[in-house]
């Protein structure tokens, strides 16, 4: 979370459940639904839809991190496969800055960035109290949590998680499902459940009762009770009519909320889905955590078999809409720890499972006529991350005939406070979110012009570390983002309290954080125990992948034709499902990849021009589109230079920030326009498609002729 063809058919026989569906007869308006027996309205446009099942895993790679090493997807052919066969599966998705799980899902989920939902900065991010300093808070909180910071009584902030821009709590990614007479299951999908036994448990069933009595007498008992796993239920729902329901509020829904119930967590949701039984994986054990408690195994145990288990005995038991998390593969999970390079043994042998599990998972879905004939699925991962260690031994190990073994494994630990004292001599006091992107917040909360702020930046800029890995001196900081940067960058949220001094994309390679004020110890090192960095603004670690299957998509197999990045995702689905929002997505439909047929009439009507707008709006938009990129590396070199009244740095900000406005301003009038085609009977012309896109493409000449 933190954490060739030949060679990948040699791995395994694939297998490919059921066929593609031809495109429906005729289009129907956005509005026209099929009736679904079990009252779920998400057939539309002339397709029929009966479930949903979307699984993100966490950093799962379609590309090689050694080019002699099949990826993951490949030695998962049982799901490559069945995305290449019966649909399209995109190499060219992105994820939003910083790159990290919380972001990465949140934005998947929502459609939105991360200045939209709240989570920019994650898996953990600080914020400012009132005296200057800062606290930790995680962005694994339930959706309509506050700052969740176990450490005091009651944060200084008082702002939702996740927080929009208007300083509410941001709409839930469910209510769109249940609305539409959908019960939305939850398997381990961030944010979406209880993500802990404090904070959670007292915001959802209070501080005195008796979910939270067990917390604190049991707290692993009450992990596996009622974390982790949820349904959000439609009203009038038969199956939560069989668990034990909680009100599911949501009080700053746009249009209301009331009336609704949800199962929280496995002693909730086991006896609505399973009866008596403990819920099984897919290779037939109960789920279970580490003490053998029924229900919820802990976020690092939702490995395939755990999360594919629940997923399938949801849909069984009539729960049509299901989302989960899968953790990722590389790392060492349960009694020990560490990381596994590519092509070791144990890593090979845990995606070995993977594939194992995803075939028990489709045959049995098979069983039950879930199809490609009557489902969405959709597959992605939440970023690539990054591989830092040395180089393999054999050299020539493909890790299935041959394993690899490495002498050198772990990230490159930076303590940032000890480098800074003793090469730049800073002393200036701050925190840091430790991480491969590491955000700084300086003690006070000084502005992006303050001298402290400044000098603080340039020292940092300049910071350098000897690499135990290549033996080579690096400068730890590739890029650097101010606040003036980071709004571009679609990081700064309605939360003035959490926005950081500045941030660092350094060296994929370090994971920085603030240790003592001196190196003593060394102040970088390897650490073992992690070695797959993300965060970073780095190609390997923001180019992921999507697959869609299922009525309206097209058969395209592997392409990289179209560039997306998470924000598209929820707008693609909610189009072929027909339904929509309450709000104007970040994102677009990518209907590169739908059937004609299957789009809403006005979008059909207007494709063309749809998707020239589409095209140069991600790039304008984007968090590591073309402007961005652009941007960032300006940006970069104002924030390093050191000019006689830091005229280089202020005349370049002035440029950026009014290239910045102009954005936001376009985007906004573009995004409308998008959102309207898509789900409200919205017309784009084409010559306001051309007009706007050569005004995208304008500001992003500016934008790079910035960079120089």
């Amino acid at each position: 979370m933190r954490t060739s063809r030949v060679l990948a058919l040699a791995l395994t026989a694939g297998l490919s459940l059921g066929t593609a569906i031809a495109g429906p007869a005729s289009a129907a308006d956005p509005q026209h639904h099929r009736p679904n027996p079990t009252g779920c309205q998400i057939s539309a446009n002339g397709s029929d839809f009966r479930h949903v099942i979307y699984l993100q895993f966490d950093n799962v790679h379609f590309t090689r991190d050694n080019p002699n090493v099949p990826s993951d997807l490949e030695q998962m052919p049982r799901l490559q496969n069945f995305l290449q066969s019966n649909g399209t599966l995109s190499g060219n998705n992105h994820t939003p800055l910083i790159a990290h799980t919380g972001n990465d899902i949140l934005t998947s989920l929502t459609g939105l960035y991360g200045d939209r939902h709240g989570q920019a900065v994650s898996n953990s991010y600080r914020y400012y109290n009132p005296d200057g300093t800062t606290n930790s808070a995680s962005s694994f909180a339930y959706w309509t949590d506050g700052v969740a910071d176990s450490s005091v009584p009651a944060p200084a902030d008082s702002t939702p998680t996740m927080v929009g821009p208007d300083g509410k709590n941001a709409p839930a990614p469910w209510a769109a499902y249940t609305k539409a007479g959908c019960d939305f299951g939850a398997v381990s999908a961030a944010n979406t459940v209880l993500e802990n036994t404090t904070v959670d448990i007292n915001k959802v069933f209070g501080a005195n009762s008796a979910q939270a009595a067990e917390a604190k007498a049991d707290p692993a008992k009450a992990q596996a009770d009622y974390v982790g796993i949820g349904v959000h239920c439609a009203q009038h729902s038969a199956v939560c009519a069989k668990g034990s329901t909680s009100p599911d509020l949501l009080p700053d829904e746009p249009g209301g909320y009331n009336g609704y119930q949800a199962l929280f967590g496995g002693k909730a949701v086991d006896p609505a889905i399973a009866g008596a039984a403990a819920v099984q994986s897919t290779d037939g054990k109960p789920i279970t955590d580490p003490k053998g408690n029924p229900g919820f195994p802990g976020f690092d145990a939702m490995t395939a078999n755990n999360s594919l288990g629940y997923v399938a005995q949801m849909q069984e038991a009539g729960v049509p809409v299901t989302y989960a998390y899968i953790s990722d593969a590389h790392d060492q999970h349960g009694a020990n720890s560490g990381a596994y390079g590519p092509g070791e043994a144990g890593y090979v042998q845990q995606l070995k499972s993977y594939d194992n599990a995803f075939g028990t998972f489709f045959d049995r879905l098979q069983k039950d006529n879930i199809t490609p004939a009557n489902t969405l699925f959709v597959v992605t991962s939440d970023e690539n991350d990054h591989f830092v260690g040395g180089k393999p031994t054999p050299a020539n190990c493909d890790g299935v005939t041959v394993p690899c073994s490495y002498a050198q494994i772990g990230e490159v630990n930076a303590n940032s406070r000890g480098l800074l004292a003793t090469q730049q001599g800073v002393s200036t006091p701050y925190q840091v979110h430790s991480d491969s992107a590491p955000n700084f917040y300086l003690n006070g909360q000084p502005g992006a012009n303050d001298p402290r702020t400044r000098s603080f930046e340039q020292a940092w800029s300049k910071v350098t570390a000897a690499n135990p890995i290549t033996g080579k001196t690096d400068t730890i900081s590739q890029f650097l983002a101010d606040q003036n940067e980071m709004k571009i960058l679609h990081m700064v949220t309605g939360d003035p309290l959490r926005t950081p001094t500045f941030t660092s994309f350094a060296n994929p390679d370090y994971y920085v954080t603030a240790g003592a004020a001196d190196c003593s110890k060394s102040c970088v090192y390897l650490g073992p125990a992690y070695a797959w960095n993300h965060g970073d603004f780095a190609p390997d670690i923001n180019t992921t992948w999507l697959g869609l299957v299922g009525p309206g998509v097209k058969k395209l197999g592997h392409t990289d034709a179209v560039w997306s990045d998470h924000t598209d995702i929820r707008p693609t689905m909610l189009a072929l499902l027909g339904l929509s929002d309450s709000y104007t997505h970040d994102g677009r439909v990518l209907t590169e990849f739908l059937d004609h047929r299957a789009l809403p009439r006005t979008l059909a009507r207007e494709v063309g021009a749809y998707q020239r707008l589409a095209t140069a709006y991600k790039q304008l938009n984007a968090g590591v589109g073309e402007f961005a990129t652009a941007t960032l590396t300006a940006a970069t070199t104002g924030i390093a230079s050191n000019t006689p009244g830091d005229a280089q740095y202020l005349a370049g900000t002035k440029k950026l920030t009014a290239l910045g406005t102009q954005r936001d301003q376009l985007t906004k009038r573009i995004a409308q326009l998008l959102d309207r085609a898509a789900f409200d009977r919205g017309r784009i012309s084409s010559g306001q498609a051309r007009d706007l896109a050569a005004q995208a493409d304008c500001l992003i000449q500016q934008a790079k002729h910035l960079a120089g």
